[in-house]
């Protein structure tokens, strides 16, 4: 089992409550916009880091980052990328690599808007969790935490990290 702190949006903000709530992770993954290197360290001291760069990150970042994430964990097949829609309504591409590459979890970030929704017609799951920066039109600051367990994807909890404004 595999026990994964999903985040994106940061804008270059890192919350302390991230730290708090992934402590028993074993991996983060984050859906672009990191918005700074130093943000990248620190979760990269903290814990095994996966990730797509988004549409604020520079240079420095997309050398780090691809724009698009193919990966397995255990035996779920995963495609992440920052701007990508949700089911119904994909970026253009966003489908047929979904298709192709088998994907049944699909990750994107970018609308600052959480949606977790699953899409019958590709037995794939899509996640956005919303965004933990301080930057951006959100009201409350969003991350995910779940696992998965060989095939299976369970026991997602939404985390509220407090107002946008907020301190905390």
């Amino acid at each position: 089992m595999t026990k994964i702190g999903l985040l994106s949006d940061t804008h270059g903000y890192i919350d302390p409550l991230i730290f708090e709530h992934f402590a028993a992770c074993d991996e983060l993954w984050h859906v672009g916009d990191f918005g700074s290197l130093e943000l990248v360290k620190a979760l990269q001291d903290f814990k095994p880091l996966k990730g797509v760069y988004g549409n604020i990150d520079d240079a420095s970042i997309q050398h780090q980052f691809p724009e698009e994430n193919f990966f397995n964990c255990e035996n779920v097949a995963v495609y992440m990328r920052h701007i990508g829609g949700y089911p119904g309504r994909y970026a253009t591409g966003v489908k047929d690599k979904i298709i192709a590459n088998g994907s049944r979890l699909f990750l994107s970030g970018h609308s600052h808007i959480l949606k977790v929704m699953f899409d019958e017609k590709l037995n794939c799951l899509h996640i956005n969790p919303g965004a933990a920066g301080k930057h951006g039109w959100h009201k409350m600051k969003t991350m995910i935490r779940f696992e998965i367990d060989d095939a299976e994807i369970r026991n997602l909890e939404i985390i509220e990290l407090g107002e946008r404004g907020s301190l905390r």
